[in-house]
């Protein structure tokens, strides 16, 4: 058993108002996961999204692949 804790970090993208999200990528190779959270509730609910699903969601973001409609 793993006693491997999530070590939480914002975007230095973020601007700080407040509307963020905080990652924890140290549990990728360990347990496959990328658990995600509100930046401004840290004791509230943890998503936890596939390691591969979230690097897919990640480099459509960056590829401008998600739209606004």
């Amino acid at each position: 058993m793993t006693t491997e804790t999530p070590r939480w970090f914002t975007s230095s993208y973020s601007s700080n108002g407040g509307n963020c999200v905080q990652v924890a990528t140290n549990l990728t190779d360990s347990r496959g996961v990328v658990p995600v959270r509100d930046s401004k509730i840290q004791d509230g609910p943890v998503l936890s999204f596939p390691a591969a699903a979230f690097s897919s969601f990640v480099t459509s973001v960056k590829g401008g692949q998600l739209g606004s409609d």
